[in-house]
């Protein structure tokens, strides 16, 4: 079989890595999958007491300060590197929690969790575009299924919920889509540009992060700026937001995004809303249709046939 080597990582012919399978990579990225899915009703409760600007702020100003001992690899020849990477990536996933936050807030949920889905259709067309490597065809046709158990699982869990007609919210949410797809490709094409641990970008990304979406809110309001709120629930949807939501998960998804195809992180990481119906189910007590059920099957299954190993020979 044809190989050849990008960022370290030996790859097939089809782009796909030379020893593809279920591993460390690929569970971290299910375990993203399933906190992100809790992470909707924390969140929205939180920009409920606090604007969606400086709730990132916050948010991603917590991350910085519990990551910065992770910055002292940065102490040397190559900060300047580093500062340069992670700050091209924490500009993408400002430009995502911006995008989909205000984005939901514009559009119907049924509408968000459709279009938000589309970053699994468009990795593998980004990958090929960055990257320069055509992934195998089952990639695409999984691509295909994820997104097609996406709208049904979308379509079932709020079929109560008024359509909304194409408007701002929902190119907000496109917008998202393609800077989701973007982010996994890049991570993947600077991974072998730097030596530098993952959580040492993940803290760079963090400070980004929360240096322009304060910059941001302050233009926005005009120089005010409002106090987070002192109840308990706030902030421990804060704390779980901070250390799972963007710590774990970010460190995760840098940790898997050099060592697994970016086709194949988009697939696991698309599972997400399968994990979020479940925990509405068992935990919010909602009624999720059996067309949702066979959406979030056709997920589970796209996922899971994207990792099996290629056929040889």
């Amino acid at each position: 079989m044809d190989s050849k080597r990008a960022g370290g990582i030996a790859l097939t012919s089809g782009g796909v890595p030379a020893r593809p399978g279920f591993g460390m990579a690929e569970l971290m990225l299910l375990l993203v999958a399933a906190v992100w899915g809790g992470s909707y009703a924390v969140a929205k409760q939180a920009t409920l007491q606090l604007p969606v600007l400086e709730f990132i702020a916050l948010r991603f100003g917590l991350t910085f300060l519990v990551l910065l001992p992770a910055l002292r690899p940065l102490v040397g020849p190559q900060w300047r590197q580093g500062l340069a990477v992670g700050g091209l990536l924490g500009a993408n996933l400002l430009g995502i929690f911006v995008c989909e936050t205000f984005g939901v807030s514009l559009t119907s949920a049924s509408n968000a969790a459709f279009l938000i889905s589309l970053c699994v259709a468009f990795t593998p067309l980004a990958e090929w575009w960055l990257l320069g490597e055509r992934p195998a065809p089952r990639v695409f046709a999984a691509a295909a299924i994820s997104l097609a158990g996406a709208a049904l699982l979308s379509l079932s869990a709020h079929a109560s919920a008024s359509s909304a007609g194409l408007g701002w919210g929902d190119a907000l949410m496109v917008a998202a889509a393609v800077l989701r797809a973007l982010m996994v490709c890049l991570t993947r094409r600077l991974a072998g540009r730097h030596a530098l641990p993952a959580l040492t970008l993940t803290a760079v990304q963090a400070g980004t992060m929360a240096l322009g979406a304060a910059v941001l809110a302050l233009a926005v309001s005009g120089g005010a700026w409002h106090l987070p709120p002192a109840t308990a629930s706030f902030w421990w949807g804060m704390a779980y937001l901070v250390l799972l939501c963007t710590v774990f998960a970010f460190f995760a998804q840098n940790h898997a995004a050099s060592r697994t195809s970016p086709s194949r992180v988009s697939l696991l990481m698309g599972s997400e809303p399968v994990f979020g119906a479940l925990i509405a189910v068992w935990g919010f007590g909602e009624r999720v249709g059996p067309g949702g059920w066979i959406g979030g099957a056709m997920i589970v299954a796209a996922a899971w046939w994207v990792t099996l190993p290629p056929r040889r020979g």
